[in-house]
């Protein structure tokens, strides 16, 4: 009696020899030094592996950073830029940006999933990554990225993002992470969270008179969850410090 491991079996034997010859044609076709790490990777234990790609996404963040350090330098962030940029950005939600072709609109409701490259337009990416670096400067900006702000006292920013999403803001540097659960009751049943999975990130920054810089924070990460996050409620809160925790 034919039974269905039997089965199985005969198709494998008939299909291992068109699978062979089909991967051979691929890799025939792919970079060598890429068929090496492969190869490479398959002689390695889980903990090597682990440590391996640990190291990769150190050096990919690191070269990241250094490019938006570059880029921070030639924008020569001031308060007068930053009042600038607050006037020119301040009525951008998801409406407008999609009005004026910086994000399509069959991107993801708010609420879902993330928004992605294919999703923006050229000057789409192009604003997330200004909306970036400026937040960057805002927070940890100095005379070493060619920011001059006279930071008069000390403010904590607490940013609370699903950990699924957290990699958007993998360029922050000098904070402090903590596994949150959160509810969200969605009048829409759009995105209703039940104990979700978030983190909350935690940096400490230098103020100017006028409050100009939670000001700056507030609209770079609007138009960051507007064109990337895609959260319909991003948490974030600041308050005044009267003494910082950073002992040296």
């Amino acid at each position: 009696m034919t039974t269905i491991q039997a089965i199985v079996r005969q198709v494998n034997r008939e299909l291992v020899p068109q699978f062979e010859e089909k991967l051979r044609s691929y890799l025939l076709t792919q970079d060598k030094e890429w068929l090496i790490d492969q190869i490479i990777r398959l002689t390695l234990d889980a903990h090597s592996l682990e440590e391996m790609d640990r190291k990769i996404v150190q050096e990919r963040k690191a070269l990241k950073r250094a490019e938006r350090v570059q880029r921070l330098r030639s924008i020569n962030l001031n308060r007068e830029k930053l009042i600038a940029f607050l006037e020119t950005y301040k009525d951008y939600d998801r409406s407008k940006l999609i009005t004026e072709n910086y994000l399509v609109e069959t991107a993801p409701a708010k609420g879902t999933d993330l928004i992605t490259d294919h999703f923006r337009t050229e000057r789409g990416n192009e604003l997330l990554t200004l909306a970036k670096d400026f937040l960057f400067g805002l927070l940890f900006g100095d005379e070493t990225t060619n920011t001059k702000l006279d930071r008069i006292e000390q403010e904590m920013l607490t940013l609370t993002l699903p950990r699924q999403k957290a990699d958007t803001l993998d360029f922050m540097k000098a904070t402090t992470e903590l596994s949150a659960f959160g509810t969200w009751q969605d009048p829409g049943s759009v995105s209703n969270d039940v104990r979700a999975d978030n983190i909350m990130l935690e940096v400490e920054y230098g103020e100017i008179s006028g409050e100009f810089i939670g000001n700056g924070i507030v609209r770079t990460l609007s138009l960051i969850n507007s064109l990337e996050v895609n959260e319909q409620i991003l948490y974030a809160r600041m308050i005044n410090i009267e003494q910082s925790t950073l002992i040296e």
